[in-house]
Order: C-alpha cells, then structure tokens, then sequence
C-alpha cells in the first residue's frame, strides 16, 4: 500500500496527537517521514515515539528542503501557519494547516493565493465537520426543507481552562505570541461550523472582556451579535472562565428549530412554515403544531483522524477533503470582525477591512508581554472537542 510521506512541523500538542494517531495505525495510508520543532526536547520525544532513526530537524524550511516528505503537517504557533504553509507549497509540497488558518484575513489571503497558483493538495484541520450532528444541521439548514434562516444562537463557554494553562507557555494569550485569546485558539471550529452550516453574516458587533477571568493580555470572555443578508440575527458568547460551561447551538428557520446540545440533535419541525401559519391563522394565541424529532449519535466522527484519512485520499486518489484549506479564511474573518468591533467600540461590516484589523492589531502587539513561565504541557487531546492547543 503506498503511504504519504508526511512531514510534521511542530510537535506541541496537535502535532503530537496527530504523530501519535498516526503511530497507532489509525492513519494507514500516512507514515511519518520527519519531524521539525525548535524545541529539541520535543524532536527527542518524537524520536522516543517513532524510533532514533527518526530524521528531525530544527527548522521547517530545513524538513522541507531535505526530500524526504511529500507533504507536511503545519502544528506551529498561528503567526506561523501561512508563512510555512507558502513555504511548502513554493516546494510542491501539500500542506494541512492547524487551526487557525493564520492570524489575520489579509495574511490568510496571500495563502490561499499561493494555494490557487499551486497545485498542491490544501486542507484546514476543520475535526469538527466530521461530527455527525453538524454534519446533519447543515444538510437540514442548507438543503432548504426548513425555509428561510431567522435566528442562530451558539453559547459556547465550555473551554474552560485554569490559570495554569495560560502560565504553561511564555507564547501563550499574547497579542504578540498568539494574535488573540479564546476566539483564536479555542473557537475556531466553532467559528467555521457557524458559517459551515449557516452562511456568513454581512454585520457584526461585539463586547469583549480583556483578561478578566485570567492573568492575560487577550480575550477571554465574548459576546457577539450579527446580522444575516436575509435579516435573520444571530449570536456568538464565549468564554474560558465559566466552570462548568455550555455547548447550545440553536438554528431557528422559518419551517423549525434546531438545537445542538449533550451530543443530540433535537428538530422541532413545523406543520406549517410560521410565515404561512401567521397569515392563515385567525386565533389571538395560536401557534403552530409541530413534530419533534432527536438524532443520538454513537460517536463524534472519526474527527482528527478522519481530515487525515480524506488528505491521504485527496493526494491518492482525488478524493474530496473534509475541508478545503482555502476554507480557513471564513470563520477567521468572523473572529477578526469581531476583534475589529470591540476595539473600536462599534459594529463593523463584512467585508472586512483587512488594513484596519492588521493596524489595530499591530498598536496590540507593541505593547504586547511575554511571561516568563513554567516548562510546557503537553495535554491529551486524543477525544476532545476541538483539542486543547
């Protein structure tokens, strides 16, 4: 059976995770050819794992020029994904990027460019449009049976994580090191299944608390409000300081509900569309019948595991992939609008402008500090939702 000789730059903690699955025979059409981290104690640990033979290296560029890998892995510090991510494209080289697809859209943009110069494979690292409940509301959402979208809700605040784990990397809820807080590390999956399943919104506001759960420079706690083309509204909270936290996506459409919660769909599927019933009714309290419906999935989707499977099968065989990663720069643009709004204290539109965001951005990371910090930890990330980056 031919094997994709993939190169993985960064052995944190994704990179670990997929080194390990891949180790483990989950990914059998993928072998570990190189390894490339700054950190030697990491490329040691990778050697420990896949043997001393193992060829590793200090720089990515270095992995990448070597010819020993046919693809490469990008699992470093956002700043870093597009810079890489050209760099082995530049070489003929197909790329899965980590989320987030880079830090900010007009960065992104010059990768996705490359990309479409190139003819590489491309993925995003998007584990979560493998769970069977998404998967399911945007066939409902998108297929069109339910009607028009009229409202979306996400109160998504169980990514909580204790002061411990912001002090485990000097990088760590730094403008400068990370380029943000819980919408760029924690939600990007969130982010992308939201646009994923319901399209993306043309006006966007939001509120922001700055390290007010935490020791932090960055956001850790977010309230966000957009407006949809068609006029439906939605929201977006966030937070890393609520314990225990909250996982509600609730889709409201012309034809039903929607609600995302405890690994079950639940579908409230009217009768009669509410628009059509609002006409035709001519009783004060009326309301509309409707048939509820659950899904109960057995598991979460093959998540990790199975982005790596269709990139294996997109090199191959052409197969398609679980995301494009031309994809990244949409739930991207939304956290950078978001951003872009509680800095300036006011709602931005989309498109976004990418020139203002990068400003603001910068008069961030000026100012921005690094802590002096304990030796990092390398967390299980083997079945969790979105991982623990």
């Amino acid at each position: 059976m031919r094997q994709i000789k993939l190169g993985i730059l960064g052995v944190g903690n994704m990179g670990s995770t997929h080194l390990t699955n891949i180790k483990e025979g989950k990914c059998p059409e993928l072998t570990v050819a190189a390894v490339a981290d700054v950190n030697p104690a990491r490329l040691a640990w990778a050697r420990e794992q896949l043997g001393s033979s193992l060829p590793v290296f200090a720089a990515g560029e270095e992995m990448m020029d070597s010819g020993l890998v046919e693809a490469v892995l990008v699992a470093v510090p956002h700043y870093d994904h597009p810079r890489y991510a050209m760099e082995a494209m530049a070489r003929g080289l197909h790329v899965m990027v980590e989320k987030p697809a880079g830090v900010y859209t007009r960065q992104v943009r010059q990768m996705n460019e490359a990309a479409a110069r190139s003819s590489v494979v491309f993925g995003m690292m998007f584990n979560q449009r493998t769970n069977p409940a998404y998967q399911k509301m945007r066939e409902l959402v998108q297929g069109g049976s339910l009607g028009q979208l009229r409202r979306t809700n996400w109160i998504i605040t169980n990514w909580y994580r204790p002061q411990a784990y912001y002090d485990s990397g000097s990088w760590r809820a730094t403008w400068s090191g990370e380029g943000g807080g819980v919408l760029l590390n924690q939600c990007p999956h969130n982010l992308d299944l939201w646009q994923w399943i319901c399209g993306m919104p043309v006006r966007v506001s939001a509120h922001m608390h700055f390290g007010r759960w935490h020791d932090i420079e960055v956001e850790d706690d977010v309230t966000a409000y957009v407006e949809y083309e068609n006029g439906a509204t939605g929201s977006f909270v966030t937070s890393t300081g609520d314990a225990p936290g909250t996982n509600r996506f609730e889709i409201t459409l012309d034809g039903g509900k929607l609600v995302a919660e405890d690994d079950r769909l639940t579908l409230w599927k009217l009768q009669q569309p509410e628009p059509e019933f609002s006409r035709a009714n001519t009783i004060p309290f009326g309301q509309p019948e409707w048939v509820k419906q659950e899904w109960k999935a057995e598991d979460r989707g093959p998540q990790h595991v199975g982005v790596l499977n269709a990139f294996a099968g997109a090199i191959l065989r052409g197969e398609p992939l679980v995301a494009s990663g031309t994809e990244g720069i949409r739930g991207l643009t939304l956290s950078n609008a978001m951003h872009l709004s509680a800095w300036l204290g006011r709602e931005v539109s989309l498109p976004l402008d990418e020139d203002l965001f990068y400003e603001e951005l910068q008069k961030r990371v000026k100012t921005s500090r690094r802590k002096e910090t304990a030796a990092p930890v390398y967390a299980d990330t083997s079945g969790t939702y979105g991982g623990t980056k």
